[in-house]
């Protein structure tokens, strides 16, 4: 089959030919209908991810048809079309037995700890776990932006942030996962302020349906986009989220808080020194700090149910769709700040 294969961290992937995977005994091979380029794929390319080992096939965030199934799989057969969440959950360690199978001890993520999505067929392991049927009507492409950013976003602010309709919601960075939380928290009744440092991405946002931008590239540090969104938002937010995971957008987010607000941490704050966060004020005005981790499969009916009944609108995120030979110039384009707003997906 064909894949996008990285034999060198940092280096351009290749689109070559590999052999199709093996179908786990608890598990299923796809045809992949879908995959989108995530931020997170981009790491795994440029060698940040502890778990990737070389050469190696990316690609996270998928949707696509059974065409085999493991022996000790029960609930899926050929031809069913699924998607699933990046984090791929064991269903058996503790995290899973108490329904938190987001952060399972035991996990496994296609395109990280295993070959993923960037190719035209993925084997899935824990099948009965972790896949979700994708509901008549909604497109491959739709389904697999679900997998990782716009699944994200949506427990982010619904368990974490626990967005409220009125209340005032931040973002900071409309990338792909940034403006699937504008969305949400629209959805929610909530007003929303959205911040980056692209006039696109913040158009973007304000069509997502945010009521208000802030363009952080004139300001001067965390502490002036935090005044901007103080201001924007009549005195801070309720619930404020780091959707691009760099020191100055964690503090930032924090610091354009109201009392007793809610900062939820999803953009990956990967090597360097960490963020120096204002624990003082966090204490002061009783803060709730969190990090938020994808979203389990048995969490998806909720999502789907607004998907399906057009409350959430995912596919109007998914700006450009291209083939697997277009994928290696998308990746790099992720780092470049060239991507463009909105979403990319691939269709092998």
């Amino acid at each position: 089959m064909r894949a996008v294969v990285v034999e060198r961290f940092g280096e351009p992937p290749l689109v070559t030919e590999v052999p199709v995977p093996a179908c786990p005994v608890d598990g299923v091979v796809l045809r992949v209908d879908a995959t989108g380029v995530c931020r997170s794929d981009w790491h795994a390319w440029q060698g940040h991810d502890d778990g990737v080992t070389l050469p190696h096939v990316p690609g996270h965030e998928l949707a696509g048809t059974v065409l085999e199934v493991g022996p000790e799989v029960r609930r899926w057969r050929p031809g069913d079309v699924v998607t699933v969440p990046f984090v791929c959950a064991c269903g058996d360690c503790p995290a899973c037995r108490s329904g938190e199978h987001q952060v399972c001890e035991r996990q496994e993520q296609p395109g990280f700890t295993h070959a993923g999505s960037f190719a035209e067929r993925v084997a899935l392991h824990h099948a009965d776990v972790n896949l979700v049927a994708v509901p008549d009507g909604v497109s491959a492409a739709t389904a697999a932006s679900l997998g990782c950013r716009f699944a994200t976003a949506f427990r982010a602010l619904t368990v974490h942030g626990r967005v409220l309709a009125g209340q005032r919601v931040a973002v900071h960075g409309c990338g792909g996962v940034g403006l699937s939380a504008v969305m949400v928290a629209v959805a929610a009744g909530a007003r929303v302020v959205a911040v980056d440092v692209s006039t696109a991405a913040l158009e973007a946002a304000r069509a997502a349906g945010a009521e208000a931008v802030v363009d952080a590239r004139s300001l001067d540090g965390p502490a002036a986009v935090a005044e901007r969104v103080v201001a924007a938002t009549d005195g801070g937010a309720h619930v404020s989220l780091d959707a691009l995971g760099s020191p100055a957008t964690a503090v930032a987010s924090v610091l354009g808080l109201r009392r007793r607000g809610r900062h939820v941490q999803v953009g990956l704050l990967i090597g360097g020194a960490p963020p120096a966060l204002p624990m003082d004020r966090v204490v002061a005005w009783e803060l709730e700090l969190y990090g938020s981790h994808g979203m389990a499969a048995h969490e998806y009916p909720a999502m789907l149910a607004a998907v399906a009944d057009g409350r959430l609108r995912p596919e109007s995120l998914v700006t450009r769709t291209i083939g697997l030979d277009d994928l290696p110039a998308a990746l790099a384009a992720m780092g470049s700040g060239t991507a463009g707003a909105g979403m990319t997906v691939v269709v092998p």
